[in-house]
C-alpha cells in the first residue's frame, strides 16, 4: 500500500453533536418559573411602551387635519385655448402629433397631454411648438402677485424715489458673469 499524505491544514478530529455537560436547564412551567424566581437564578425586566408602534401613528390625526386645511394641491394645467390653437395649427400643417413631436424632438405623449389639456405648461415646449407651427400660441397667464401695503406715511416700499431697479448697485450680490 502506498504511503499517502493527509493535508495537515484539515481537522480530522471527531465532533460530538448533541448534549453538553455544562448546559443551563430553563424552567418550562410557571411553577419552576416561580420557583427559580424566589431562589434568585431567574430575574425579569419590564420593558415600557413593548410591543406597540405607537410613535409612528400618534400624530396622525394631525397630519390628516393639516392636510385639509392646506392649499390647493393641483398643479397649473394647460389653457383650453392653447390646447386647441396647437390642435388648430398642427392639422392646418397637415402634421401628426408624431410627426410634430419628433420635429420639436418631445415624446408624442406630450403632444397629446398639451392638445388634450393635461399637461403642466412649459414654456420652452411651447416656444418649440410655436416655431414648428409657425404661429403665435396663447401663454398661460401669470397669477397677479401680492400687492405690497403702503409704508409709514403713505411712502410705498421703494422709498420716496419709487421702487428700486432689478440691477441697481449696492442691491445685493453682483450678478455671475
Amino acid at each position: 500500500m502506498p504511503n499517502v499524505s493527509l493535508p495537515s491544514g484539515q481537522d480530522w478530529d471527531s465532533v460530538n453533536v448533541g448534549k453538553s455537560s455544562g448546559r443551563v436547564t430553563v424552567p418550562k412551567t410557571a411553577a419552576g418559573i416561580a420557583a427559580a424566581k424566589r431562589s434568585g437564578t431567574l430575574t425579569t425586566e419590564l420593558k415600557f411602551g413593548a410591543g406597540g408602534n405607537k410613535s409612528a401613528h400618534s400624530g396622525a390625526g394631525v397630519n390628516a387635519k393639516k392636510l385639509e386645511e392646506s392649499d390647493e394641491l393641483k398643479h397649473a394645467t394647460v389653457d383650453k385655448s392653447l390646447s386647441k390653437a396647437i390642435m388648430q395649427a398642427r392639422t392646418a400643417k397637415k402634421l401628426t402629433q408624431k410627426d410634430l413631436a419628433t420635429a420639436i424632438n418631445e415624446k408624442p405623449q406630450v403632444i397629446a397631454q398639451y392638445e388634450s389639456g393635461k399637461a403642466i405648461p412649459n414654456p420652452q415646449v411651447i416656444s418649440k411648438i410655436e416655431r414648428k407651427l409657425g404661429c403665435k400660441l396663447p401663454r398661460p397667464g401669470k397669477k397677479p402677485a401680492a400687492k405690497k401695503t403702503a409704508g409709514v406715511g403713505g411712502i410705498s416700499a421703494g422709498g420716496a424715489r419709487g421702487p428700486a431697479r432689478a440691477g441697481a448697485r449696492g442691491a445685493g450680490p453682483p450678478k455671475r458673469r
